[in-house]
Protein backbone atom coordinates (compact mmCIF):
# COMPACT_ATOMS: atom_id res chain seq x y z
CA UNK A 1 0.00 0.00 0.00
CA UNK A 2 1.27 3.28 -0.70
CA UNK A 3 2.44 5.41 1.96
CA UNK A 4 0.08 8.83 3.13
CA UNK A 5 1.62 12.17 1.93
CA UNK A 6 2.72 13.92 5.02
CA UNK A 7 0.39 16.87 5.24
CA UNK A 8 2.73 19.68 6.36
CA UNK A 9 1.92 23.27 7.30
CA UNK A 10 4.67 25.75 6.29
CA UNK A 11 5.27 28.46 9.41
CA UNK A 12 6.82 30.83 6.45
CA UNK A 13 8.64 33.24 9.30
CA UNK A 14 8.03 37.04 9.24
CA UNK A 15 11.66 37.94 7.80
CA UNK A 16 11.17 35.00 4.85
CA UNK A 17 7.79 36.46 3.80
CA UNK A 18 9.22 40.14 4.27
CA UNK A 19 12.70 39.97 2.58
CA UNK A 20 13.40 36.43 1.20
CA UNK A 21 10.56 34.95 0.10
CA UNK A 22 12.53 32.85 -2.06
CA UNK A 23 13.35 30.64 0.76
CA UNK A 24 9.49 29.89 1.40
CA UNK A 25 9.61 28.86 -2.24
CA UNK A 26 12.72 26.40 -1.81
CA UNK A 27 11.45 24.59 1.27
CA UNK A 28 7.73 24.16 -0.30
CA UNK A 29 9.63 22.78 -3.60
CA UNK A 30 12.34 20.37 -1.50
CA UNK A 31 9.02 19.24 0.58
CA UNK A 32 7.32 18.54 -2.18
CA UNK A 33 9.73 16.72 -3.90
CA UNK A 34 10.05 14.14 -0.92
CA UNK A 35 6.23 13.76 -1.10
CA UNK A 36 4.61 15.79 1.50
CA UNK A 37 1.59 17.88 0.86
CA UNK A 38 2.14 21.31 1.93
CA UNK A 39 -0.30 24.46 3.05
CA UNK A 40 0.95 27.84 3.69
CA UNK A 41 -1.74 29.32 6.47
CA UNK A 42 -2.56 32.96 5.35
CA UNK A 43 -3.37 33.99 8.36
CA UNK A 44 -0.15 33.53 9.86
CA UNK A 45 2.32 36.46 11.15
CA UNK A 46 5.03 36.38 13.61
CA UNK A 47 5.59 33.48 16.10
CA UNK A 48 6.09 35.87 18.74
CA UNK A 49 9.60 35.71 19.32
CA UNK A 50 10.45 39.45 19.17
CA UNK A 51 7.79 40.29 21.93
CA UNK A 52 9.01 37.11 24.22
CA UNK A 53 12.40 37.67 24.26
CA UNK A 54 11.47 41.75 25.22
CA UNK A 55 9.58 40.25 28.01
CA UNK A 56 5.99 40.95 27.03
CA UNK A 57 3.84 38.12 27.41
CA UNK A 58 0.72 38.92 26.96
CA UNK A 59 1.61 40.21 23.08
CA UNK A 60 3.49 37.01 22.79
CA UNK A 61 0.90 34.82 24.31
CA UNK A 62 -1.20 36.67 21.86
CA UNK A 63 0.70 35.75 18.69
CA UNK A 64 0.94 31.68 20.20
CA UNK A 65 -2.49 31.27 20.32
CA UNK A 66 -2.96 32.55 16.85
CA UNK A 67 -0.51 29.99 15.67
CA UNK A 68 -1.76 27.94 17.65
CA UNK A 69 -4.82 27.79 16.07
CA UNK A 70 -3.72 28.06 12.53
CA UNK A 71 -1.19 24.91 12.48
CA UNK A 72 -2.66 22.37 15.08
CA UNK A 73 -4.68 20.58 12.59
CA UNK A 74 -1.46 19.64 10.01
CA UNK A 75 0.62 16.56 10.99
CA UNK A 76 3.85 18.67 11.12
CA UNK A 77 5.04 22.27 11.01
CA UNK A 78 7.99 23.18 9.57
CA UNK A 79 9.72 26.69 9.23
CA UNK A 80 13.19 27.54 7.29
CA UNK A 81 14.55 28.93 10.54
CA UNK A 82 16.13 27.78 14.25
CA UNK A 83 15.39 30.62 15.74
CA UNK A 84 10.86 30.75 15.11
CA UNK A 85 11.43 26.70 15.55
CA UNK A 86 12.32 26.73 18.62
CA UNK A 87 10.11 29.61 19.81
CA UNK A 88 7.64 27.31 18.91
CA UNK A 89 9.19 23.79 20.56
CA UNK A 90 10.37 25.41 23.60
CA UNK A 91 9.07 28.25 24.57
CA UNK A 92 5.01 27.96 23.56
CA UNK A 93 4.62 25.84 26.41
CA UNK A 94 6.30 27.95 29.06
CA UNK A 95 4.09 30.45 27.71
CA UNK A 96 1.09 28.72 29.18
CA UNK A 97 2.37 26.95 31.82
CA UNK A 98 -0.72 28.05 33.84
CA UNK A 99 -3.39 27.47 31.40
CA UNK A 100 -4.16 24.01 31.43
CA UNK A 101 -5.83 23.92 28.12
CA UNK A 102 -3.68 25.99 26.03
CA UNK A 103 -0.53 24.28 27.62
CA UNK A 104 -1.94 20.83 26.18
CA UNK A 105 -1.99 22.64 22.69
CA UNK A 106 0.92 24.39 23.03
CA UNK A 107 2.82 20.65 23.72
CA UNK A 108 0.80 18.82 20.81
CA UNK A 109 2.41 21.82 18.53
CA UNK A 110 5.27 21.45 20.31
CA UNK A 111 6.06 17.71 19.44
CA UNK A 112 5.20 17.99 15.73
CA UNK A 113 6.76 21.07 14.82
CA UNK A 114 10.46 20.95 13.21
CA UNK A 115 13.07 23.28 11.29
CA UNK A 116 13.01 22.30 7.55
CA UNK A 117 16.75 20.76 7.78
CA UNK A 118 15.31 19.02 10.66
CA UNK A 119 12.63 17.55 9.07
CA UNK A 120 14.15 16.47 5.31
CA UNK A 121 17.31 14.90 7.35
CA UNK A 122 15.35 13.35 10.32
CA UNK A 123 12.05 12.83 9.55
CA UNK A 124 11.65 12.59 5.95
CA UNK A 125 15.48 10.81 5.93
CA UNK A 126 16.14 12.44 2.65
CA UNK A 127 20.21 11.50 2.08
CA UNK A 128 20.44 13.61 -1.46
CA UNK A 129 18.95 16.31 -3.42
CA UNK A 130 19.37 17.53 -6.93
CA UNK A 131 21.20 20.24 -6.95
CA UNK A 132 24.41 21.95 -8.38
CA UNK A 133 26.85 24.50 -6.90
CA UNK A 134 30.14 24.79 -8.34
CA UNK A 135 31.46 27.01 -5.20
CA UNK A 136 33.39 27.09 -2.10
CA UNK A 137 31.01 27.31 1.10
CA UNK A 138 31.38 28.03 4.45
CA UNK A 139 28.44 27.32 6.97
CA UNK A 140 27.34 29.40 9.85
CA UNK A 141 25.39 27.25 13.00
CA UNK A 142 22.53 30.16 13.93
CA UNK A 143 22.37 30.12 17.84
CA UNK A 144 18.84 28.75 18.15
CA UNK A 145 18.83 26.22 15.99
CA UNK A 146 22.17 24.98 17.51
CA UNK A 147 22.16 24.89 21.08
CA UNK A 148 17.45 24.70 21.57
CA UNK A 149 17.39 22.06 18.81
CA UNK A 150 20.63 20.25 17.87
CA UNK A 151 20.90 21.53 14.38
CA UNK A 152 24.33 21.09 13.66
CA UNK A 153 24.91 17.85 11.27
CA UNK A 154 21.83 18.00 9.22
CA UNK A 155 22.18 20.61 7.00
CA UNK A 156 26.35 19.35 6.25
CA UNK A 157 25.09 16.21 5.29
CA UNK A 158 22.94 17.32 3.09
CA UNK A 159 25.28 19.92 1.39
CA UNK A 160 27.32 16.30 0.52
CA UNK A 161 25.09 15.90 -1.67
CA UNK A 162 24.93 19.36 -4.00
CA UNK A 163 27.22 18.91 -6.67
CA UNK A 164 30.23 20.97 -7.33
CA UNK A 165 30.12 22.35 -3.37
CA UNK A 166 33.54 22.42 -1.20
CA UNK A 167 32.67 23.28 1.94
CA UNK A 168 35.00 24.48 4.27
CA UNK A 169 34.03 24.97 7.74
CA UNK A 170 35.09 28.29 9.76
CA UNK A 171 37.41 27.92 13.40
CA UNK A 172 34.39 29.34 15.04
CA UNK A 173 31.37 28.59 13.18
CA UNK A 174 29.67 28.08 15.84
CA UNK A 175 30.00 31.48 16.95
CA UNK A 176 27.00 34.25 17.79
CA UNK A 177 26.68 36.31 14.30
CA UNK A 178 25.47 39.63 16.65
CA UNK A 179 21.95 39.62 15.57
CA UNK A 180 19.95 38.04 18.48
CA UNK A 181 17.06 39.38 17.46
CA UNK A 182 16.40 42.92 19.12
CA UNK A 183 19.10 42.32 21.00
CA UNK A 184 21.31 43.91 17.12
CA UNK A 185 18.68 47.24 17.87
CA UNK A 186 19.00 47.46 21.88
CA UNK A 187 23.15 46.98 21.66
CA UNK A 188 24.12 48.44 18.62
CA UNK A 189 27.78 48.67 19.28
CA UNK A 190 27.91 45.79 20.69
CA UNK A 191 26.33 43.72 17.94
CA UNK A 192 28.47 45.23 15.38
CA UNK A 193 31.77 44.51 17.37
CA UNK A 194 30.09 40.51 17.49
CA UNK A 195 28.96 40.61 13.80
CA UNK A 196 32.98 42.11 12.51
CA UNK A 197 34.53 39.25 14.53
CA UNK A 198 32.53 36.95 12.48
CA UNK A 199 32.73 38.14 9.57
CA UNK A 200 36.58 37.73 10.19
CA UNK A 201 35.83 34.51 10.95
CA UNK A 202 34.12 33.93 7.62
CA UNK A 203 36.38 35.73 5.62
CA UNK A 204 39.20 33.63 6.63
CA UNK A 205 38.05 30.23 5.29
CA UNK A 206 38.08 31.89 1.93
CA UNK A 207 34.91 30.38 0.62
CA UNK A 208 33.02 32.24 -1.60
CA UNK A 209 29.55 31.99 -0.42
CA UNK A 210 28.81 32.10 3.29
CA UNK A 211 25.04 29.75 4.37
CA UNK A 212 22.84 29.12 7.12
CA UNK A 213 19.73 28.31 7.78
CA UNK A 214 18.13 31.35 9.74
CA UNK A 215 17.35 34.27 8.02
CA UNK A 216 17.80 36.79 10.38
CA UNK A 217 21.38 35.83 11.04
CA UNK A 218 22.32 35.55 7.18
CA UNK A 219 20.97 39.06 6.64
CA UNK A 220 23.02 40.60 9.29
CA UNK A 221 25.86 38.90 7.74
CA UNK A 222 25.32 40.21 4.31
CA UNK A 223 24.48 44.21 5.88
CA UNK A 224 27.85 43.31 8.24
CA UNK A 225 29.72 42.45 5.01
CA UNK A 226 28.50 44.92 2.53
CA UNK A 227 29.63 48.13 4.81
CA UNK A 228 33.01 46.69 5.14
CA UNK A 229 33.16 46.56 1.10
CA UNK A 230 33.24 42.33 1.02
CA UNK A 231 32.01 40.56 -2.09
CA UNK A 232 31.27 37.50 -0.49
CA UNK A 233 28.00 35.83 -1.11
CA UNK A 234 25.09 34.72 1.37
CA UNK A 235 22.16 32.57 1.22
CA UNK A 236 20.19 30.38 3.15
CA UNK A 237 21.24 26.71 2.38
CA UNK A 238 17.13 25.57 1.10
CA UNK A 239 18.42 28.02 -1.86
CA UNK A 240 21.14 25.81 -2.58
CA UNK A 241 19.62 22.77 -1.61
CA UNK A 242 16.63 23.42 -3.49
CA UNK A 243 18.60 24.06 -6.94
CA UNK A 244 17.38 28.12 -6.93
CA UNK A 245 20.71 29.38 -6.79
CA UNK A 246 20.75 30.42 -10.40
CA UNK A 247 17.33 32.03 -9.76
CA UNK A 248 18.07 34.30 -7.05
CA UNK A 249 20.50 36.76 -6.49
CA UNK A 250 22.18 36.35 -3.26
CA UNK A 251 21.58 37.99 -0.13
CA UNK A 252 23.45 40.72 -0.16
CA UNK A 253 22.58 41.87 -3.58
CA UNK A 254 19.01 40.90 -3.31
CA UNK A 255 16.56 43.63 -4.54
CA UNK A 256 13.52 41.70 -2.74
Amino acid sequence: MEEKAKNVGLFVTCLVDLFRPSVAFAAVKLMSEAGCDISVPERQTCCGQPAFNSGDMDDSRAMAQMVIEEFEKFDYVVAPSGSCAAMIVKHYPELFSDQPDWHKRALDLSAKTFELLTFLSDVLKVKEVKATLDRTVTYHDSCSGLRELGIKDQPRKLLQSVEGVELIEAEQAERCCGFGGTFCLKYSDISARISDDKCEDLLKTGAKTVLGGDLGCLMNIAGRMTRRGETIEVRHIAEVLADMTGEVAPISQSKE
